[in-house]
């Protein structure tokens, strides 16, 4: 039976409307109508003092309530990353492994299949960060483990994960176009990051195919006036998506400003969060509200809910263009062409948020 969900503001992804209800069926949206429109007999559920949007999709998350994926390669691990990534309003993510070794990589990949079998939802897959990135941007990544990868490797890795791996971050600079035709090949989306690649050899990279960038600023040759580096290439490009962290640690919040402004539409939000963790490679522990490992920034404490709030509170954009960063945008990433929006035919996960509660605080209050 259809179910109409009402509430005081629905931002349907590109614009606001007020006394209107989103009717639901079968996990699609049916329609988005003024309330006045609806029947008396049509089922309805009512919240108050909330405004409904699109549910998040997070695209790089490591693991949760101490269940590193990498450390817990198990369904379990799964489950408790989609609790969450739902209660910051995320119905989607891509659980991501760091620079590891090939037994890690596979048995992450067969903790999704798994995840799966069961019927588990809302993991899109597995992003691969590493381990073809360049050792002197690694961050906290485990440098014995980083390597350019042979064609062979990227053959058996890609060919066992068929189906289950969504994104590989990769240094270009280190990568053969042999590898990176590959890559695409198996329709992965490939993202530049953990790389030293001047601004040509970046350029070279998104002409190749590479279509994203992962957590912009960090991690990456920087934006200087005489080598604009990864970072400026991306700002420069006309269609290359870059990813950013607004926790205010990762980023600052000037310069999540500049990069919006000339990013524009191809500027999206992960939470990059991590877990505590006293056993495998990445010992992340919380230092105030951020990660470290080995005292290395590692990793965030966000959820996607509060990177909207930081957005507009720190970052000074616009409360609708926050929402898009967390959900119309990483979809256009993936291809999802059914999401990110509050529109006919389209996916019916919904967030619905309480922000009456204190002037831009944002909570999420249910998950549809």
């Amino acid at each position: 039976m259809p179910i109409a969900f009402i509430a005081d503001r629905i931002f349907t992804g590109t614009e606001w409307l007020i006394n209107h209800a989103v009717v639901v069926n079968k996990g699609t949206i049916e329609t988005v109508v003024p309330v006045s429109s609806l029947s008396s007999s049509q089922h309805t559920e009512q919240f108050d003092n909330c405004f409904i949007a699109p549910a998040f999709i997070d695209l790089q998350i490591y693991g949760a309530y101490g269940k590193l994926l990498s450390v817990y390669p198990e369904a379990d691990s799964l489950y408790k990353l989609k609790e969450y990534g739902e209660k910051g309003g995320a119905a989607f993510c891509m659980p991501t492994v760091a620079t590891n070794t090939k037994q890690v990589f596979y048995k992450s990949i067969d903790a999704i299949k798994d995840y799966w079998s069961k019927g588990g939802e809302g993991i899109l897959g597995i992003h691969l960060e590493g381990p073809w990135i360049n050792p002197i941007k690694r961050g906290a990544h485990i440098e014995s483990l980083i390597h350019p990868p042979t064609i062979q490797e990227a053959e058996e890795l890609l060919n066992y994960g068929k189906g289950v791996i969504r994104m590989i971050t990769l240094a270009p600079e280190l990568c053969s176009k042999e590898v990176i035709d590959l890559i695409l090949s198996h329709n992965i989306v490939i993202s530049a990051g953990h790389s030293n690649a001047t601004y040509v050899e970046a350029k070279k990279g998104f002409a190749s195919g590479i279509t994203s960038v992962t957590h912009l600023y960090n991690a990456m040759s920087p934006l200087q006036h005489r080598q604009p580096g990864l970072a400026g290439a991306a700002m420069d490009d006309a269609t290359v998506m870059a990813s950013i962290i607004p926790d205010g640690y990762h980023v600052d919040y000037a310069a999540i400003r500049i990069a919006k402004q000339a990013m524009k539409e191809r500027l999206f939000v992960i939470t990059d969060a991590v877990t505590d963790t006293t056993e495998g490679d990445y010992p992340h522990k919380k230092v105030g509200d951020k990660y470290e490992a080995a005292n290395i920034l590692s990793g965030s404490a966000l959820t996607m809910v509060q990177a909207v709030q930081n957005l507009v509170n720190f970052g000074k954009i616009e409360l609708g263009e926050a929402l898009r960063m967390c959900s119309l945008y990483p979809a256009r990433l993936l291809g999802l062409k059914e999401m990110g929006r509050i529109e006919k035919g389209f996916n019916a996960r919904l967030v619905v948020i309480d922000d009456k509660s204190e002037p831009d605080s944002y909570r999420v209050k249910q998950l549809l």
